[in-house]
């Protein structure tokens, strides 16, 4: 195998700043603490990364999120490593933590556009930390999945039961002894007991949900909305406890579309996994490409062409522009109105026709690669853009008569799942959602990536916090794509759509027949695919519901030891409960439109 070790790994130079002035800030402020002890990791250039014991963890992370300068408001992810079968763990003084698995905090500061690293070391025999969900509500899930995949017990959590998989599994998948592949264990039977068993495990009891049968003056009533109901966009059940008309409680049940997608990496090469995150946001298309291929950019310190950049951010927008109007129409459909949907999906054909002409694929072209795009961009490609955003403005007028503007779309959504800004860091809401409490933040403008830096655009907020303000948002976000691909139809630079680094995956074929080692390496990388260098990066992006990212670990071989997938719908969804409670059923249903989610992006 032919391997390139990463000299020069790229980094913004106002992120480096950002993690530098956090770094002083720490060292000086973290001084005053003396009960507090980190060892901070020397080799992640991607965001600094803490490593503390699990005694230290909640007040540590208590300090970070309320008593450091500029703190950090918002649990961002929270995952697991099961580093049993892992080769690299740093050389010498930046050698990591002796561990038999890891937990990982990901942390974001608004103010100091940063996201950092919090590790955990765990040994197989005390395999459990204190839950943190006093500290961040939003941990309850993610504590939830690491229990449920990991096996790793979070003291204190309210309700620490499976997520992802049924109550009836055995083991937990994501550790490194778990079978990845039903051809690796025996073939399935249903017994008749274990039928029993089965079904058993289906029967609904309102005290395993943590709710009461009945209140002082009457008993509730319980209704399962989903898991197939047109409103819930997909395999999704919300389990309503009633007093009347009125919502007194909403449990979400989630772990119906699960695909094991991160366990899916471990098996694939790095190349050939690419198809697989098309389908995560199945409805962003090459969007899901792009943290994908920069993380793994900024692991191998591979530069991106200018010409290559602006292709992405021009597919992007698209794609944005794409899910939008998926949203939009269903949004319309899910209050009662039935037209806008078919016109919104006209328009969505048209955008379908022109990504078609250029990728040859419309909804998952999987077109972005390591260190590019597949193709240069086809001739003609400049006059069907240039038709098509001169058409869309037009259209989209004529929608905010139709729905934004309509009486009875206010009356349905105004005030009606309001949260403040405030909320929203706790629960760890980002995108559209975030940015309708008034907030101004867009990671294409905080911490720029794939040149965004290059472009004019603004970022559309509205104050209420509601339903109605998160569709307003969704929509101006429409009108700032067509100024970004207006751009880039205008400034499209020259030169190569992929970089001439060997670990670009296909690599570029001029030299191939030339000398052999070009050759070699090209053989290399179509069959057994690229190695990626030792270590570990994350790079988010603002994608269409919000921030996602792949946080992946690489041991020097041809796949991921590690992929973890963090989407936006994850945490978004485990904010109904509190959204919903004393409105109504038909309140709910507006709320769970505005949020815009599709569940192979919650469940993975």
């Amino acid at each position: 195998m032919i391997g390139v070790k990463a000299e020069n790994r790229i980094q913004p130079n106002a992120y480096r700043a950002a993690a530098e002035s956090f770094v002083r800030d720490l060292a000086q402020q973290a001084g005053v603490r003396p009960d507090l002890h980190y060892w901070l990791q020397p080799d992640t250039p991607d965001l600094p990364t803490l490593w503390i014991g699990k005694h230290q963890l909640l007040p540590f992370l208590r300090w970070l999120k309320c008593d450091i300068s500029q703190p950090f408001p918002t649990l961002y992810d929270l995952t697991a490593i099961d580093e049993r079968m892992r080769l690299y763990r740093g050389e010498r003084e930046a050698a990591q933590p002796e561990s038999d698995f890891t937990v990982v905090y990901h942390l974001l500061s608004f103010e100091r556009d940063l996201f950092i690293r919090v590790k955990v070391p765990l040994s197989q025999d005390n395999l459990n930390l204190p839950s943190i969900t006093p500290v961040w509500r939003a941990a309850n899930w993610y504590e939830r999945e690491a229990w449920d995949l990991f096996g790793i017990d979070f003291i204190g959590h309210p309700h620490l039961t499976r997520i992802m998989m049924p109550q009836s599994w055995e083991g937990h998948p994501l550790r490194k002894d778990h079978h990845a592949r039903a051809t690796e264990v025996d073939p399935f039977t249903l017994s008749p007991h274990k039928q029993q068993v089965e079904q058993e495990a289906l029967r609904f009891k309102p005290e395993d949900w943590g709710m009461a049968r009945a209140g002082e003056t009457s008993e509730y009533l319980f209704l399962n909305l989903g898991p197939n109901h047109p409103s819930v966009h997909g395999v999704f059940r919300v389990a309503l406890q009633l007093d009347g008309e009125r919502i007194v409680d909403a449990v979400p049940d989630i772990g119906y579309h699960h695909r094991g997608a991160e366990k899916m990496a471990e098996r694939q090469a790095w190349h050939s996994y690419l198809p697989y995150t098309d389908r995560v946001d199945y409805l962003g298309g090459v969007m899901n490409n792009l943290p994908y291929v920069l993380t793994l950019e900024q692991l191998a310190g591979i530069a991106v062409p200018e010409r290559a950049q602006t292709i992405r951010v021009m597919l992007c927008e698209f794609f944005r522009i794409a899910s939008h109007l998926v949203f939009y129409g269903t949004f319309a459909q899910d209050l009662g109105q039935m037209s806008p949907v078919f016109y919104m999906f006209e328009d969505r054909e048209k955008l379908f026709g022109v990504i078609e002409a250029i990728t040859g694929g419309r909804m998952h072209p999987s077109w972005f690669r390591i260190g590019g795009v597949a193709q240069d961009l086809p001739n003609g490609w400049d006059r069907l853009v240039r038709d098509f955003i001169d058409y869309l403005p037009a259209r989209l007028k004529e929608y905010d008569g139709m729905v934004v503007r309509n009486a009875i779309v206010k009356n349905r959504c105004r005030g009606i799942g309001v949260y403040s800004t405030e909320q929203a860091m706790e629960w760890g809401a980002t995108g559209p959602g975030l940015r309708a409490t008034g907030f101004e933040w867009d990671l294409r403008k905080q911490r720029p990536y794939s040149g965004y830096d290059n472009f004019e655009f603004d970022i559309p907020t509205f104050d209420g916090g509601d339903s109605y303000d998160r569709c307003r948002v969704r929509v101006e976000e429409m009108h700032q794509s067509l100024r970004i691909i207006r751009q880039c139809l205008d400034n499209m630079p020259t030169g190569e759509y992929k970089s001439d680094h060997p670990l670009t995956t296909p690599p570029r074929k001029p030299r191939t027949m030339e000398d052999i080692e070009t050759l070699i390496q090209h053989f290399l990388n179509n069959s057994w695919g690229p190695v990626m260098p030792a270590g570990e990066a994350c790079v988010p992006v603002e994608a269409t519901k919000g921030l996602n990212s792949y946080q992946i670990i690489s041991d020097g071989n041809t796949n991921a030891y590690r992929n973890r997938i963090r989407t936006p719908s994850f945490p978004h969804l485990q904010m109904i409960p509190q959204l919903c409670r004393n409105l109504s059923v038909s309140d709910l249903i507006a709320i769970i439109a505005s949020i815009d989610f599709v569940m192979a992006d919650v469940d993975r």
